[in-house]
């Protein structure tokens, strides 16, 4: 029974350290081998979505939704600390000699207790290791225990840095792609004051934002549960309008070369199929096309009313479908895991963008109207009198 114990203790000892080796310090690949991380996120992030199908609220939805990648890391490294005290329990218990202050008898749970206040440093000295074994497993504890702590000292910083670089990008999309973020809003934006050098340099910003963006959420998976500051905006919406965008260029619109938009096209797709496969996003043939044929006919309206004209004939529409398909499924897949809406190729409703709105707008637009029937009474006045 004992060398069973200590034998259980030390591989989940190994196990955790080795996940976590694996998910903070090892540069990782898109196939990771770690498994209790991902175990615990598929178990965690079930439940949590079930939750959110039983609240009506898009935008409580959404809140809700934005603290399950903050919980799951404090959970996570509470799920590391807890294993590892466990783990250390089971190996005195099996390996090691201890007296009581008390004089009581060391049951387990007295010994979980001495681990626990061994691996977080309190060193009451209530419970005393006595054999040569049990000290020295006490002093790698402890030092297990320093480790530890450095560990989420330094984990987290390194989570928010990486979420806060993501998330200014996508609030500079903003303004010039509309919230949500549409292909059709940016090229109206931006393309119609179009000049070559300063839309290849904002194709080339997205470029290194993609890469950006594989990067960290490949090295800190739980980045891609973190949700963006407006409900109508998100890491995997941005990604796709970009590519939206970039596959209209390279299909044809007139005036804009597409050496650039072929790029940024392909980090973009890169990032969006690696992601999906950390997600664990599987092809579902049912997903419904985001632009039929009547879609399609609508972006070119809505485009050519600002200006900017897509090419004409079967070629486009053969060449626009083949990039789509190139990128289209993953982005779909995706979304469906992590509860994210993917923006429509066409804006179709009438709302402000997010930097348009206010809490103060509707008082501050009355009493400015105040202020204009006033001024214009005041000039009517005026006029009567002359």
């Amino acid at each position: 029974m004992h060398v069973f114990t200590t034998i259980a203790g030390i591989v989940i000892i190994l196990a955790v350290l080795l996940d976590a080796f694996e998910t903070v310090v090892l540069p990782r690949r898109v196939r990771r081998q770690y498994r209790i991380t991902s175990w615990f996120y598929r178990r965690a992030w079930a439940p949590w979505r079930k939750i959110t199908t039983h609240i009506k609220s898009p935008s409580r939805r959404e809140n809700f939704l934005g603290y399950f990648g903050p919980l799951s890391l404090l959970l996570l490294l509470g799920l590391w600390a807890g294993a590892l005290i466990f783990g250390f329990a089971l190996v005195q218990f099996g390996a090691g000699e201890h007296v009581q202050i008390s004089n009581e008898r060391i049951t387990f749970w007295g010994l979980i207790y001495h681990s626990g206040e061994t691996f977080f440093t309190l060193g009451y000295g209530d419970i005393v290791p006595t054999s040569v074994i049990s000290r020295l497993l006490a002093v790698l504890e402890a030092g297990m225990g320093f480790g530890f702590l450095g560990t989420v000292v330094g984990y987290l910083p390194t989570i928010y840095s990486a979420f806060s670089r993501r998330e200014v990008q996508i609030s500079m999309l903003d303004s010039r792609a509309g919230s949500p973020p549409t292909a059709s809003e940016l090229l109206a934006r931006v393309g119609a004051q179009f000049q070559q050098l300063e839309f290849d340099q904002t194709l080339r910003e997205w470029e290194h934002w993609a890469a950006e963006i594989l990067e960290s959420h490949i090295s800190y998976p739980p980045l891609g549960f973190f949700r963006s500051q407006h409900s109508n905006q998100s890491w995997l919406g941005a990604l796709t309008t970009i590519l939206d965008t970039t596959a209209l260029i390279i299909a044809g619109v007139n005036g804009i070369r597409p050496e650039q938009a072929k790029l940024t096209f392909a980090m973009a797709r890169h990032a969006v199929v690696d992601l999906a496969q950390l997600s664990k996003a599987n092809y579902d043939p049912e997903f419904p096309d985001r632009l039929p044929e009547e879609e399609l006919t609508r972006l070119r309206t809505s485009l050519a009313s600002h200006g900017v004209q897509l090419k004409e004939g079967v070629e486009f529409e053969e060449e626009l479908q083949r990039l789509r398909t190139m990128y289209e499924p993953y982005s779909q897949a995706t979304g469906q895991v992590l509860l994210i809406n993917l923006p429509p190729w066409v804006r179709t409703d009438t709302k402000r963008d997010n930097w348009e709105a206010g809490p103060w707008d509707r008082a501050i637009q009355a009493k400015s109207l105040a202020a204009l029937g006033q001024a214009r009474a005041r000039q009517q006045r005026i006029d009567d009198h002359f």
